[in-house]
């Protein structure tokens, strides 16, 4: 498939798209033309790139991880070194430590929202 259909199929932008394979977290071949061409299988890589994005990975560390996750299922694999066991470690704590500030602000903001409601006219 052709950049375009793989960002509308990720909902990706092909700017993106054209900085992960500078990243070396994805790979295309080449049309005889030149037009970067994807397996299908990009479709689920690109998903596992984004999540890990979303959870605050930076790329360096995505692209160790990759080899070691499954595409179409995100499971894990066997393939992993000892250093980046310790860097998804520390990862995981740091994942860990935002959900808690989450919750913690989540809960301030609880509590304003719920003093500042009355309660005969509850909030939409």
């Amino acid at each position: 498939m052709r950049i375009g259909e793989l960002a509308d199929r990720t909902g990706v932008s092909v700017r993106s798209l054209r900085y992960y394979e500078s990243q070396d977290l994805l790979t295309s071949t080449r049309t005889p033309g030149g037009q970067r061409d994807y397996l299908d299988s990009a479709v689920d890589r690109v998903l596992r790139i984004q999540e890990m994005y979303a959870a605050g990975l930076h790329s360096r560390t995505i692209v160790n991880l990759l080899p070691c996750i499954h595409d179409e299922d995100g499971t894990p694999n066997a393939v992993a070194t000892p250093y980046l066991l310790h860097t998804l470690t520390e990862e995981r704590a740091r994942i860990d430590a935002t959900i808690k500030d989450l919750h913690r602000a989540r809960e301030v903001l609880d509590g304003v929202i719920n003093a500042a409601t009355d309660p005969d006219d509850p909030p939409a």
